[in-house]
């Protein structure tokens, strides 16, 4: 440990510690610009100078290490002489636009400047002028604004992996440029713009829609994959105006992904308002009560063994509980929640987690990617794989379809059967000698003609002692498989209830938040959901439901965590939330569920707790020699909500269509 004083204070640290950090033990505030804790240190801002006794002048705090005895004075007229020079000279070109910035109010530069600046300017200059760059369809610039702390530029290297924009020129001529005058191919552009300290890379979208001031601000999570990554919703006049990220050190840390930031417009767009029935091939709205009671009459007349339900990748945690239990009060057993069509094992609670923890992936030495494009199917998945090989000297590897990951990595095949020669590969030295290495597999290893993929892990989990980890791509698996919304015995899964749905086995098909291109022949459909997409247009009777966004509901992301939705806005037009619903038509059927509240119904959820990884239990399972699906075609499109926002439209014509 190193012991020195600042401000008169003791103060001890580890070795390699800079002064800033070691200001911040003390709770010292050192204004910064360029300087971000999840960056490497630039120190080209020259804000966070401190005076060093011995020094001959004062020390950009950021890039200098402590030494013993080091003595640190954070106050002095030097220091704030410095400061007010440093701002002073920032401010000669900075424009006066900040009635008009989207910056304004949460603006670093306006703060410091309140704080730490002189009360005027002594110079009269013209002000320099830089052209606007074109950054892509999520990021607004206004770079007479930028002061070149180049935090976009290490974000966009360190980070997201993506070196698409740097700098040229030298003093004054200094510009941010995107290299190519391209749109950012980042799934993390976004970041960017939270980071940007002045308001030279804003939020395009959001672009004067509104004030800080005037947001109502609401903690919720993401949905739009299997993270479960932590946001905020910011509303005003019930409208979502823009989504930010919060800081979860376990899951996102405080990033998000451009799908997760930028789709929220998708939660107005075609929304269901009304219950609708179909009539003479026509569908036409109706009361709720019609509606159920139609629901309640088919129910009636069909036999258990004809029904079946379906759980699609947005249903909460408390609609598949509320579900499953009047499936079981009806005798269903034909049920299912792997819509994706991936017979994930649910024998054991610890066959179908991310077992690492999405945190102990920086940890890794060692990683062997099966079956999956993390970039796409949990971009923050991926960050934290590019953190450890970035950080930690993390060895990659990958069996599966080439993709650009953003980090090297060793290609060993492209189907199932190339893991049966890992043992002949370079990668095998690695995993043996790996201290914690870790197995990710794609859901495409879960396909029914790959299962055989499962013996050849058990024998990577014995042999090298992997940690083995399941890759989700939806919000609502884990939760489904928590509660059991799975075939019960004799019951049909997923693949044999589309079967049976088109050659007529199937006389009614109950669909909670299922959209998917499928055929269900003449099956009777219900579709309960929120918005009037695959699901909704082969529809016999329509429920609306709420989206996220407007209800309190339960999630479990891949890694097993249970986290919470808020109520942000209410539902629009009739809708209501999904497990009321379901309550109503259990009311009707006269089976009425055991809960009246939704407390009630949340203290029937279960509380699982994170098992020890047990071997796969698989025999006679298949293995084949086809290149392993892609789980995610479209990334900007996945979703039922991403689908229907004008945002994401944008990005796949100017990010994905420049590629």
């Amino acid at each position: 440990m190193v012991k020195l004083i600042i401000d008169d204070v003791e103060v001890e640290v580890e070795p390699g510690t800079s002064i800033l950090k070691a200001c911040g033990e003390l709770a010292k505030e050192i204004p910064v610009f360029c300087y971000h804790p999840r960056l490497k240190v630039a120190g080209n801002c020259r804000m966070c100078l401190v005076e060093v006794e011995k020094s001959p002048k004062p020390v950009a705090s950021c890039a200098t290490v402590v030494s013993e005895g080091m003595v640190v004075r954070t106050q002095t007229p030097m220091v704030e002489n410095a400061r007010k020079g440093v701002l002073e000279l920032l401010l000669i070109n900075h424009p006066l636009d900040c009635p008009i910035c989207d910056q304004g109010g949460e603006c670093d530069l306006q703060d410091i400047t309140l704080n730490y600046g002189s009360g005027s300017s002594r110079y009269k200059f013209y002000k320099r002028i830089v052209p606007n760059k074109y950054m892509g369809p999520f990021i607004k610039t206004i770079m007479n604004r930028c002061i070149h702390c180049t935090r976009c530029v290490r974000f966009a290297t360190d980070v997201a992996g993506v070196e698409e924009i740097g700098t040229i020129g030298r003093g004054e001529n200094t510009e941010i440029i995107s290299y190519l005058g391209k749109a950012i191919s980042s799934e993390l552009s976004g970041n960017m713009i939270d980071i940007c300290p002045v308001g030279a890379l804003t939020n395009k979208p959001y672009a004067f829609h509104g004030r800080p001031w005037e947001l109502q601000s609401t903690d919720s999570i993401d949905l739009l994959d299997a993270v479960g990554s932590n946001i905020r919703i910011d509303v005003r006049d019930s409208k979502v105006l823009r989504i930010l990220p919060r800081i979860n050190e376990s899951i996102n840390e405080e990033w998000i992904s451009d799908k997760t930031r930028f789709s929220y417009d998708g939660l107005t767009c075609q929304r269901l308002d009304k219950t609708y029935i179909k009539k003479d091939g026509k569908l036409v709205a109706c009361s709720w009560e019609e509606a159920i009671a139609v629901i309640c009459q088919k129910i009636t007349e069909t036999k258990p063994q004809e029904i079946a339900a379906l759980a699609g990748d947005l249903a909460d945690q408390e609609s598949m509980l509320a579900l499953r239990m009047l499936l079981d009060d009806l005798r269903v057993n034909n049920r299912d929640c792997r819509v994706d069509g991936a017979m994930i094992p649910y024998g054991h609670r610890s066959h179908y987690l991310f077992n690492s923890t999405i945190q102990n992936i920086e940890n890794a030495d060692a990683i062997l990617l099966i079956g999956c494009n993390p970039r796409h199917e949990a971009t923050m998945v991926n960050a934290r794989l590019r953190k450890a090989v970035v950080h930690n000297n993390c060895k990659i590897a990958l069996i599966g379809k080439v993709k650009d990951l953003t980090y090297p990595y060793t290609h060993l095949g492209d189907t199932a059967f190339s893991l049966n020669e890992i043992g002949k590969s370079s990668f095998a030295n690695v995993l043996k000698t790996a201290k914690n290495p870790i197995v990710i597999l794609g859901t495409s290893c879960f396909m029914p003609d790959q299962l055989g993929i499962l013996n050849l892990v058990n024998k990577l989990f014995q042999e090298y002692s992997c940690q083995v980890n399941i890759l989700h791509t939806a919000a609502a698996r884990v939760g489904g498989l928590d509660v059991g919304f799975l075939p019960k015995e004799n019951g049909k899964d997923f693949n044999q209830i589309i079967n049976g749905a088109n050659d007529g086995s199937l006389k009614l098909l109950y669909l909670l938040n299922v959209d998917i291109d499928q055929s269900y022949g003449d099956t009777f459909v219900v579709y309960q959901g929120h918005h009037g997409d695959k699901g909704a247009h082969l529809a016999d009777v329509i429920l609306p439901g709420s989206a996220f966004s407007e209800k309190n509901s339960t999630y479990v992301n891949m890694e097993g965590v249970s986290q919470q939705t808020k109520h942000v806005l209410p539902p629009p037009g009739d809708a209501k939330e999904d497990w009321k619903i379901i309550r109503a038509i259990s009311e009707k059927l006269g089976k009425p569920l055991p809960f009246n509240t939704l407390a009630q119904l949340q203290n029937l959820l279960p509380n699982l707790a994170k098992p020890d990884f047990e071997p796969f239990n698989v025999t006679d399972a298949k293995l084949s020699h086809e290149l392993f699906k892609t789980a995610v075609v479209n990334y900007y499109m996945h979703d039922v909500i991403s689908r229907h926002s004008v945002n994401m439209s944008n990005a796949i014509k100017e990010i994905v269509g420049e590629q």
